[in-house]
């Protein structure tokens, strides 16, 4: 039985407590944060166990991006789209889809208690770095939803990655290679009315960009450059840490990317 279905089935109420616990206990209409007496020493899973970090990634994922989606004071169709879009990619159950949708809802309310969630987040994650970039990367992708970032969403980002260790700098550094894939990607569907497509040279620079290297690089960095970037997002390792299995799709288009921009460059040469 995976994750979900744990959830579902009732033995994951007994170890699962604290504010990520008591808002998916909430869309699901029961209570993570009690249990028979006795049971809770009973059960061998602990923070940091892999289908416990799979329903916290899925329950911060889009309660957050819920969050972040009511920063500039509204919600647009865009951001809803994308909350969708990523709904779709992970081909949710029926049941799945309607606990995300209702997770999105509950971060947009005003007593939705970011800190606290941010703080058991990075916790249940154990440290696993990738695994909260991945995290970050979704929900800096989901600002630029409407097609750029509002300045209320960049703070409310900002402040969401220091909580979960990363420095200013390497915001910035994850907010440069989302713009870099949305660049190399062509991803018209996020230009604003008027915007042409990226020329090729443009292409080029992205996928420079994507693989987080100069254009100068030799032959041997740039290829150091890809397995990096390849291992960082590779699909079987991140479910591995937490990566709710859903999800993998959305890795998986990642590493499709990175793959393509390291051919792109390559041919360049």
């Amino acid at each position: 039985m995976n994750w979900w279905g744990k959830v579902l089935g009732g033995s994951f109420g007994f170890m699962f407590g604290g504010p990520l616990g008591a808002i998916l206990g909430t869309v699901l209409g029961h209570r993570f944060d009690k249990g028979l007496e006795g049971i809770k020493d009973q059960i061998p899973w602990h923070s940091g166990d892999q289908e416990r970090v799979q329903t916290a990634f899925f329950t911060a994922t889009f309660s957050i991006m819920g969050h972040i989606a009511k920063a500039d004071g509204v919600v647009t169709r865009e951001e809803i789209a994308l909350a969708q879009q990523l709904m779709a990619q992970m081909q949710l159950t029926a049941d799945q889809k309607k606990t995300a949708i209702n997770l999105f809802n509950e971060g947009k309310a005003p007593d939705f208690p970011l800190n606290d969630l941010l703080q058991q987040f990075r916790q249940e994650c154990h440290r696993r770095k990738n695994l909260l970039r991945m995290f970050m990367e979704i929900q800096i992708q989901a600002a630029y939803a409407d097609g750029s970032m509002a300045q209320s969403e960049r703070e409310l980002l900002l402040h969401i990655s220091k909580q979960l260790g990363f420095s200013r700098i390497e915001f910035e550094h994850l907010d440069s290679l989302i713009r870099a894939a949305r660049q190399f990607g062509g991803g018209q569907q996020h230009y604003q009315p008027g915007q042409s497509a990226p020329t090729g040279a443009q292409q080029l620079k992205a996928a420079y960009e994507l693989l987080d290297i100069p254009a100068s690089s030799s032959d041997s960095e740039v290829k150091k450059a890809y397995r990096r970037m390849m291992n960082r997002h590779h699909p079987d390792k991140l479910v591995a840490k937490g990566l709710p299995e859903e999800m993998i799709k959305i890795a998986t288009e990642k590493t499709q990317k990175i793959k393509e921009a390291y051919e792109m460059i390559k041919a360049s040469r």
